[in-house]
């Protein structure tokens, strides 16, 4: 096995078999995701989560990734120093490149709207200056918001036709707001829709180019209640399809913020077949959400060789919650479905506080999606004509009860009509999965898998240290489909994610996801890290409080903290093929 670091960094169906964690764990060395890092401080613009990376199918060595990242931000000693305020109209949609298989990655500086200047004490106002988010927002009149999702395709040439001869472009989807968060805005109605933005010339981009990205494209059909979310993107990558060249974006439609219930929440579809310049929406699950069903969320859009395009997410039928996956076979114009593929228990404590559920303690990081289904298809891409088209399925799993959860697994190998029985995925001791993400090879000879796990159980206090690590492990796939043993290729620095926070200090906060990119010789896994987050006593001391009658006011951040508070980065590594 050989280990590359970020520098700069049935029948039906297949059968999965695993068995313990393979021997003594190789250990590599995973660096942050650009090579400098996020700042050390101040709080928040030393905030990383949530990321996301994509493969050239046609360039193997050429990635992209992105994060919520908030180096563009205003510090909390700007204006009142106890909040940590986004700043009106400053984007968080990072973006890194690597030129060589994942050896060394930057993070370009554009221009936009900035408040990195805003370090107090007085209130920010931004200006004009340099940012590291997705360029050509401002100008737009709206907010690069994150969620950042990233696929590439093949571009189309002057005649419109898609080929690998003209190049490839890369697609950055993520989450937009107007300046100024106004549902009734000029540029759109609502409060979040989905944007999407391209680039044919990544070294251009990566050196630095505003020029070479498109202006970003909405995409969502947006009515002054929606809050589109939790989205992903997909190109059809292999040459094989009748739909090569074809983008998909899919998310979850909130349609209405009516006593903060967000309801109803179809799964919703937009698909492009010109480059991402025009897009067409549907909705693709029913728009109903009640005690016995509700709609997939945090979803997963993928092909396979034959351009067939499946949807995955999280959803209830008959009041069990279910992994859940849609199917179409003319290019996204139509979906059957939902088909159910396996039963799932969603990790996490409700928190009365935050209102949601977290995993690691009180005030601790929101998990709503730990058991998100995650999915990867070996489609054989750039062409296609090595696809198994095997699906891998992944998600954290809670059916053995809180402190105890674990990464199940299903396959198929006959286009989602049977799916092997969940198996788990065995992790290190203790380790508790938060968010995973398989990735197969193209040619679904070996699967990857990327986990964010809690290495503690859940704390009833925030004095006591809590722990969080990243890991990527390797499976060999067998001829008919057949999954293990697995073992862990690299596992990072534990961390306390105490020491991370949401911009309201309340809670800790992590995100929604993390991922993995495979290609024929090895693959890329990003994933949350705390370990350069330092904790802070006096939020700690905040956050007990707002569990009791008498809450305390929140601190001066700045003053009371360490000046790493805060500091969440993102970590990955890019491996090879451990049996070539």
């Amino acid at each position: 096995m050989s280990v590359r670091r970020f520098a700069t960094t049935t029948l039906a169906a297949a059968v999965l078999c695993f068995s313990a964690v393979a021997g003594a764990a190789a250990v590599g060395s995973p660096v942050e995701v650009p090579a400098t890092g996020s700042p050390v401080g101040p709080f928040s613009q030393n905030k990383q989560n949530e990321p996301a990376v994509a493969v050239d199918a046609h360039q193997p060595d050429v990635m992209a990734a992105g994060a919520n990242d908030e180096i563009d931000m205003e510090a909390c000693a700007a204006g009142d120093p106890s909040t940590c305020p986004f700043t009106d109209g400053v984007g968080v949609s990072g973006i890194y490149f690597s030129m060589n298989g994942g050896d060394s990655w930057v993070q370009p500086t554009y221009t936009g709207l900035s408040a990195r200047s805003c370090t107090g004490p007085a209130p920010c106002t931004p200006t004009t200056g340099p940012i590291g988010t997705l360029p050509w927002y401002a100008e737009a009149g709206i907010v690069s918001d994150g969620d950042p999702a990233l696929a590439f395709g093949p571009r189309p040439g002057a005649d419109g036709r898609f080929s690998w001869d003209n190049g490839s472009r890369l697609y950055y989807a993520n989450l937009t707001s107007p300046v100024g968060g106004a549902p009734h805005s000029d540029v759109f109605r609502g409060f979040e829709a989905i944007a999407v933005s391209y680039v044919d010339d990544v070294a251009a981009a990566a050196a630095g180019s505003k020029e070479a990205w498109s202006r970003p494209v909405l995409v969502s059909q947006q009515s002054t209640t929606t809050f589109s979310d939790k989205e992903q993107v997909w190109a059809d990558n292999a040459s094989s399809s009748p739909y090569f060249g074809s983008v998909y974006v899919c998310w979850a439609s909130f349609r209405s913020n009516s006593h903060g219930q967000a309801l109803p929440t179809p799964l919703t579809l937009a698909r492009s077949s010109d480059g991402g310049t025009t897009w067409t929406t549907r909705q693709v699950s029913p728009a109903t959400d009640n005690g016995i069903s509700s709609q997939p969320d945090g979803c997963t859009v993928r092909t396979d060789s034959h351009g067939t395009v499946y949807v995955f997410g999280i959803g209830k039928r008959k009041a069990q919650t279910l992994q859940l996956m849609y199917r179409s076979t003319d290019g996204g114009a139509h979906f059957t479905g939902p088909t159910p593929v396996a039963a799932a228990v969603q990790p996490g404590t409700f928190d009365p506080v935050l209102g949601r559920p977290n995993m690691d303690g009180i005030a601790g990081a929101r998990v709503d999606l730990a058991a998100g289904a995650s999915v990867d298809i070996a489609n054989g891409a750039p062409t296609g004509a090595d696809a198994t088209d095997q699906i891998l399925m992944t998600w954290a799993d809670a059916a053995s009860g809180a402190n105890h959860e674990q990464v199940l697994a299903t396959t198929s190998r006959n286009g989602g009509a049977t799916w092997s029985a969940p198996a788990v995925v065995p992790l290190p001791g203790g380790d508790r999965p938060v968010y995973t993400a398989p990735a197969l090879s193209p040619d679904g000879t070996d699967a990857y898998l990327t986990v964010n796990a809690f290495t503690t159980p859940y704390r009833t206090d925030t004095t006591s240290p809590r722990g969080l690590v990243g890991q990527v492990l390797h499976a060999d796939v067998g001829p008919t489909g057949v999954l293990g043993p697995w073992s862990v290729l690299v596992r990072g620095a534990v961390g306390d994610p105490r020491g991370t926070s949401q911009n309201g200090l309340t809670a800790e906060f992590l995100g929604d996801y993390v991922y993995t990119a495979a290609t024929r010789d090895g693959a890329v896994g990003v994933w949350n890290d705390a370990s350069h987050a330092a904790d802070c006593p006096a939020i700690d001391a905040y956050r007990a409080s707002l569990y009791t009658a008498t809450p305390q006011p929140a601190p001066d951040v700045q003053a009371s903290c360490p000046t790493a508070f805060g500091n969440s980065d993102i970590h990955g590594a890019a491996v090879t093929d451990p049996t070539p």
